[in-house]
Order: structure tokens, then C-alpha cells, then sequence
């Protein structure tokens, strides 16, 4: 298996994988069942020595036992390792029932995140969203705080607009931004991504897959207890058409020699040298395909058949990107 080369996360930031290892789906965060402990402890561990060493979690997944998880994962290997941590997400019986972003929750945060991890200082520290209850100045500010004190080494945002990306990065700079992008879910290359390239900030994104769609693997009507269900993109005729959509990617995945899994995160990999696609995985016998998949590359051709296919809009419905 091949080594991941690494980026740099923004104008003179740390060095990352330009692969990241998402940990959300190793812990039950919707109350769905847990995955095996142990085989997510050895995923990170064979990730780490592949060189994957952007590890995302978050504080709400699993009711820190992603966390822990992760911290098992890393003992004796902190210098392998680079920890991106999401905070502000309020879950209660497994549903999400609001966001806390006021600077006295984010400073109790970040000690029970540092305790569980079992480390110092978290790399990358985010919130999750932003919904207006608390102002962006004061979330920001209470994170630059933590830089100051040592607890937190750069500043992560996610799922943001560009108006508060450029205030964020006015008040502290940005490292990274972390936003679900895919071939079918484009709607950010208008404004967002923009921003971010021309703020220097690098680009952590998530859902390469798009909840499952780009797999080639789902087929309509989802059994009743998907969770995709929840989302108009798997509903109805709107799931039947997105379908046909995804043919010409399995067409194309079909022709190269690889599954449309490694082509969707080969697109996403493919936008720039400042994007890195974090992909979730909980087993090890995901990582070799996902790790070759950033080896693939696209002809003009075949470039141009996928932007001009999955244009956007031309996937119809949402996903909880939208809400």
C-alpha cells in the first residue's frame, strides 16, 4: 500500500495527509448501532502508518466516545498524528436538538475533549455550524484564547458562509474549512470555495460520497430504515433520477478499472492541491481502495463528461448540507 503525500493546510500551516481519516461513523452518533471498538482502533492505528495523519472527530460523536476511541488509537503515537475537533453540537437520545456556542461552553468543551483524547493541545478546533445565537466575534475569539493558553494550535471553521469566513478570518486565521463537497453537491464552487482560495485557507471535505449516492452500490426504494430516508435527494422519483446519474459515473469507473467510490474521491481530490477529501471509514479493509483512489487521474475527456453531468442542480433533492 502507498504512502499519502502531504499538503500544506493553509498559507503557512502544518503539514496533513491530503487524505483525512473521518472517525464520526466508528461511534453511534444517530443512535444506530456501534461499530467494533477494536477494528476501529486498528483502522486508525494502519491508516496512521500508511500515512493518513488528519484525524477528524468531534466532541458529540457517540457522547465523546469518539474521542476516547481516538485516544486509545494514538497512545505512544501523538507525533503521527494530527487531531481535528468539532465542538458545539448538542445531542440528547441520539438527536440533535440545538448548537452551544457561547464562549463559556466552548472552555468546557475543550478540557473534557482534551482528557478524553488524552492529549495537550488539539490541532484543529472548530465549530460545527454557526446559527446566529451567539456572535461569530466571541466564538472565534474565545478559540484564539485557547491558542494563546496552548490548548488549541490552529483555528477550524465549518459549514460556514463566505461573509463569515472572511469576518473568522479577520479576527484569527483560518486553517482550514471543513464543508461537504462531491459532484453532487457543488453549490460551494460559486462562493465559498472562492473565498477560501483566495483567504489561503485549505479545505477539508466531507460526504465525497454524498451520504452513499456515488457508491453504485444504493438502489431504489431504500429499505425503510435508511436514515438516508430523511433526505428529498433519496426520496421518490427524485431517487430513481439521481440514480440514473450514477450510472455514467459506474460507466466511467467501469472503463478506468476502479469502483465509483475511488472516482468520487478522486474528483473531490482532484480540485485543487488545497482540498483534501476526508473520507470515513471504521474498517481497515477500506483503506487500500481508499488510498488509491488518490492515485487516480482523469483525461480532459473524462473531466469534462463528469462537471458537464454533475453540473450543478442537476442532482435533485437535499441532504442535511441544506438545513
Amino acid at each position: 500500500m502507498t504512502t499519502i503525500k502531504k499538503i500544506q493546510l493553509g498559507n503557512n500551516g502544518p503539514l496533513v495527509s491530503k487524505l483525512g481519516l473521518g472517525c464520526m461513523r466508528m461511534s453511534s452518533v444517530w443512535g444506530g448501532a456501534q461499530n467494533d471498538e477494536n477494528e476501529s482502533i486498528a483502522t486508525i492505528q494502519q491508516a496512521l502508518d500508511n500515512g493518513i495523519n488528519f484525524l477528524n472527530t468531534g466532541d458529540f460523536y457517540g457522547s465523546g466516545h469518539n474521542e476516547m476511541l481516538v485516544g486509545k488509537a494514538i497512545k505512544g503515537r501523538r507525533d503521527d498524528v494530527f487531531i481535528s475537533v468539532k465542538f458545539g453540537a448538542i445531542f440528547y437520545n441520539g438527536q440533535w436538538i440545538g448548537l452551544d456556542l457561547r464562549p463559556v461552553a466552548i472552555k468546557n468543551f475543550i478540557n473534557y475533549s482534551l482528557t478524553r483524547l488524552g492529549i495537550d493541545t488539539i490541532d484543529l478546533y472548530q465549530p460545527c455550524r454557526m446559527d446566529g445565537s451567539v456572535p461569530l466575534e466571541d466564538i472565534i475569539g474565545t478559540i484564539a484564547d485557547l491558542i494563546k493558553e496552548g490548548k488549541v494550535r490552529h483555528l477550524g471553521v465549518s459549514e460556514i458562509t463566505p461573509e463569515q469566513l472572511r469576518q473568522a478570518n479577520s479576527i484569527h486565521p483560518v486553517s482550514a474549512l471543513e464543508i461537504g463537497y462531491s459532484l453532487a453537491d457543488r453549490q460551494i464552487e460559486n462562493d465559498l470555495l472562492p473565498t477560501a482560495k483566495e483567504l489561503g485557507i485549505g479545505v477539508v471535505a466531507f460526504a465525497n460520497t454524498a451520504e452513499g449516492l456515488l457508491t453504485g452500490n444504493m438502489k431504489a426504494p431504500l429499505a425503510e430504515n435508511d436514515y438516508q430516508n430523511h433526505f428529498s435527494r433519496f426520496q421518490g422519483e427524485n431517487l430513481i433520477k439521481n440514480l440514473e446519474k450514477v450510472e455514467i459515473l459506474k460507466a466511467i469507473a467501469n472503463e478506468k478499472g476502479f469502483t465509483p467510490t475511488q472516482l468520487a474521491i478522486a474528483w473531490v481530490n482532484a480540485q485543487g492541491d488545497h482540498i483534501m477529501p476526508l473520507v470515513s471509514m471504521s474498517k481497515r479493509s477500506r483503506l487500500p481502495e481508499n488510498i488509491k483512489a488518490m492515485e487516480l487521474t482523469f483525461t480532459p475527456e473524462e473531466m469534462n463528461a463528469l462537471n458537464t453531468n454533475f453540473a450543478v442542480g442537476s442532482i435533485l433533492g437535499g441532504t442535511y448540507l441544506q438545513r
